[in-house]
């Protein structure tokens, strides 16, 4: 594997990233509209502020992209008039961080479901951390904070998790992924069969 991110595979992650920007920003009214009803019911939906990590991940395939597309991703959201202002930044790192550490974990050489739920998942953690960190959770009761992380946990699994797969599998069957995917050694088998 060649050393650091060539510049096609930092451009396509940046158009990406900066798709879920707008898609972060129009998600907002969505989270403060449920905010006020309670139960956390808000915290369902957290989830979709993680997918970009995972998506551009399962598309690209590289070290580093996970973080980059978080980062690229809040930037976009901060640029548009995020009501978290510059937290919105800190936020986007840390989230990175932590589904980059997944695939890393797994040396970059797993694509399924059961990954990107564990960088959803993981992301979740982070992003609690920084909850915590910024004072938002530490006042909550006990039974409070447990319906908050299952709520978060459980948006996390789905949107950062499921859905990311599954909007890749529906993108690799356009073939549009293959655009950004080094050819791998099945391709080049499936060439030498098609000659004979």
């Amino acid at each position: 594997m060649a050393k650091g991110l060539k510049l096609t595979y930092i451009l396509v992650t940046i158009v990406i990233a900066i798709a879920f920007g707008i898609v972060y920003i129009l998600w907002g009214p969505l989270y403060y509209t449920l905010t006020p009803i309670g139960l956390h019911l808000d915290q369902f939906v957290y989830g979709m502020w993680f997918i970009a990590a995972p998506v551009v991940y399962l598309i690209i395939r590289k070290p580093g992209v996970a973080l980059l597309a978080e980062i690229a991703a809040a930037s976009g959201e901060f640029l548009l008039g995020s009501p978290w202002g510059l937290t919105v930044l800190l936020y986007g790192v840390v989230q990175g961080l932590f589904a980059e550490l997944v695939f890393m974990a797994f040396r970059y050489k797993r694509f399924d479901l059961s990954i990107a739920v564990l960088a959803g998942l993981s992301s979740c953690i982070g992003s609690v951390i920084m909850d915590s960190f910024y004072g938002e959770i530490l006042a909550l009761s006990t039974w409070n904070l447990i319906l908050y992380l299952v709520a978060r946990s459980i948006g996390s699994l789905f949107f950062a998790g499921i859905l990311a797969y599954y909007l890749v599998k529906a993108l690799e069957t356009t073939g549009v992924t293959n655009l950004v995917r080094p050819a791998s050694r099945e391709d080049y088998d499936a060439l030498d069969v098609d000659e004979r």
